[in-house]
């Protein structure tokens, strides 16, 4: 008899598209002879429907032995979805619903790896509650800032709202922009160097935390970073493996099987990095719900790179799934 599964995707935030791409590439990758697939879609306003229909997510859950969550940014990799597929005792991939939100945090998630003593750029929390006249707030920030900094928020993923700012005529619409997206967002250094990704995988391998080749990212020149429409518009050149010296690489992997673990992340997660001049800066980590599964997404390449293939890939994440695994707890 097969395992049913059911494949999240859509959702509310405004990574809605690649989360349809992400679980249609599921849908079709996943083992036909093991799995029987149910495409479990949300929409943007946050209704589940089965078959077309809408339905409770209680209903839409009914029968389905594993939930495997491709839902981007806010309500899947935030703990909302998390605590809903918890309430009616539904396994599911990725990490539990306080490693979600705590993932979810860029600022939180800076604190804790700062503190494993991995490099973090130096950065400036603000909250919109507690500021006063933005422009005020901008000009200080600008004085006594290194720049150029980027702006993004401080809550939420895929680069969304994240600007450079290198003059100070940058900054106030920067801010008002984080902020749209974020109640609170970060002010951070912008380090220069190689953009870079490691994938972790547990229980792969004979590995408790296998980290995959680091993939180089780089971005057109236009955007300056990998940014939300860098990653998607198909103008990003992406070395897999990536060009790295063969300490950087042991570094990158340490870092990102270190970050997964003291975060208590599960079953898979992607970390970035910068490789500068003055060492290897992490940015910040995806857990598995926000890991994109599309053509264009670098985990799957990343996995190709190893020998592995997205099939194979998916039937191990579901079977740790289905069994109950989950390998951390948070190191707070």
């Amino acid at each position: 008899m097969r395992t049913v599964v059911g494949v999240l995707r859509g959702g509310p935030s405004s990574e809605y598209d690649v989360s349809l791409k992400s679980g249609a590439a599921i849908l079709e990758a996943l083992d036909k002879n093991k799995y029987e697939a149910r495409d479990l879609f949300i929409g943007r306003d946050g209704q589940w429907h089965l078959h077309g229909a809408p339905v409770l997510p209680e209903k839409a859950l009914r029968g389905i032995d594993v939930a495997f969550n491709v839902i981007h940014g806010e309500y899947g990799e935030d703990g909302q979805l998390q605590r809903i597929l918890d309430a009616v005792a539904v396994p599911y991939t990725g990490s539990d619903a306080f490693a979600s939100s705590l993932a979810f945090n860029k600022h939180s998630t800076k604190e804790l790896v700062s503190k494993l003593g991995i490099k973090t750029a130096h950065a400036v929390l603000l909250d919109k509650e507690m500021m006063g006249d933005v422009e005020k707030t901008a000009f200080e920030l600008f004085r006594s800032f290194p720049h150029p900094a980027i702006v993004k928020p401080a809550i939420g993923g895929s680069s969304v709202g994240a600007t450079i700012v290198h003059t100070f005529h940058d900054l106030e619409p920067a801010l008002h922009k984080a902020f749209t997206i974020s109640p609170k967002i970060l002010i951070e250094e912008f380090i220069r160097g190689k953009e870079a990704t490691v994938g972790v995988i547990e229980n792969f391998r004979d590995e408790k935390t296998y980290a995959l080749l680091p993939v180089e990212i780089v971005p057109p020149k236009k955007h300056g970073f990998f940014s939300y429409d860098a990653k998607y518009s198909g103008e990003t050149i992406e070395r897999v493996p990536g060009n790295f010296t063969s300490d950087e690489k042991d570094q990158l992997m340490q870092h990102a099987r270190e970050v997964h673990e003291a975060m208590g992340l599960s079953h898979y997660s992607r970390s970035d990095f910068i490789v500068s001049k003055r060492g290897v800066y992490f940015l910040e980590v995806n857990n598995a719900a926000g890991v994109g599964m599309t053509q264009e997404s670098l985990f799957p390449k990343a996995v190709a790179a190893v020998g592995s293939t997205l099939t194979d890939f998916l039937t191990h994440i579901v079977e740790l799934a289905r069994r109950g695994q989950r390998g951390y707890s948070a190191s707070l």
